[in-house]
């Protein structure tokens, strides 16, 4: 196994936010990297600068054929992988019925299907290593819903499930998962890696039209730092045992604080009516 200052990373949507700081704090400390993006011309750089560690493919994790290749160039290239980086993924801001299909559905392609995909690819290798990372990026909206966002909080929800699913199948395998769960971060998320659901109404401005609001004048004034966000999760990766929750941001911390004391009340309101609803004891005792 190899030590935790000499991983090979291959981390999907490179060209910005989270994805291209962690590829360049990683290559730096002398770590390889297998750098993706859609457009492989804007990390081409990284390669230029570390060309015996760094590698730069093309990737489309909405297109099956373009997983198969950046996989195999990958495996051939560094002979193995230890940390997969599901990164890509983009937001949809709007109300439920203001979003169309056009504009939903490549939300869970690339956020949920695209990194299920990625992740089957990398798996039979994982398995026959015995080892390693899965890094998924999520997000507190994965864990927490809110009005203008049922469609990424959506595709982040399935995200949470699959990967506490993924969880238990390989940690028996030497493989771990973390699932990243950051608030808002000062990264291109509310700039050119967001969109807006075109249609809106105004029945809808007191509610998805706040979030609206929040998307278009919050862009860069963020709380979170991404160079601490990439920090924590590469020292995450790093650590003898993995967390498989990882909030990042005081913004994910605090209300998820906040959401578990609210499920305690909500758990302790609904006790009595939830036990009471299997069969009775004694009648299953007497037949």
């Amino acid at each position: 196994m190899t030590t935790a200052a000499h991983k090979v990373w291959f981390i999907s949507g490179t060209s910005s936010g989270f994805g291209r700081e962690m590829a360049e704090h990683l290559l730096l400390r002398g770590d390889k990297v297998v750098a993706t993006a859609r457009k492989p011309e804007q990390i081409a750089d990284l390669v230029a600068k570390y060309p015996d560690t760094a590698l730069a493919l093309q990737l489309d994790v909405t297109d099956p054929e373009s997983i198969t290749a950046a996989v195999d160039a990958a495996i051939e290239k560094f002979g193995r992988v230890d940390v997969l980086v599901n990164n890509a993924g983009y937001g949809l801001c709007g109300a439920v019925e203001e979003a169309t299909e056009e504009e939903f559905m490549p939300v869970f392609e690339t956020n949920v299907f695209g990194l299920i995909r990625l992740t089957r690819a990398f798996l039979p290798h994982l398995r026959e290593q015995r080892s390693g990372n899965i890094v998924n990026l999520s997000s507190i909206a994965g864990l927490i819903g809110g009005a203008g966002w049922g469609y990424y909080n959506a595709s982040k929800f399935a995200v949470n499930g699959f990967s506490e699913a993924l969880e238990a199948e390989m940690a028996p395998l030497g493989v771990h998962v973390t699932i990243v769960e950051p608030g808002p971060f000062r990264t291109e998320f509310l700039g050119r890696s967001g969109v807006v659901a075109a249609n809106q109404i105004a029945e809808y401005d007191a509610t998805a039209g706040k979030s609206r609001v929040y998307f278009i004048e919050q862009s860069g004034k963020q709380l979170g730092d991404p160079v601490k966000a990439v920090k924590a999760i590469i020292a995450a990766v790093d650590s003898p045992k993995p967390p498989r929750h990882l909030l990042l941001g005081s913004v994910a911390f605090n209300r998820m604080s906040a959401r578990l004391d609210l499920w305690q009340s909500e758990l302790a309101a609904v006790k009595e009516t939830a036990l009471a609803a299997d069969f009775d004891q004694n009648s299953l005792e007497s037949k």
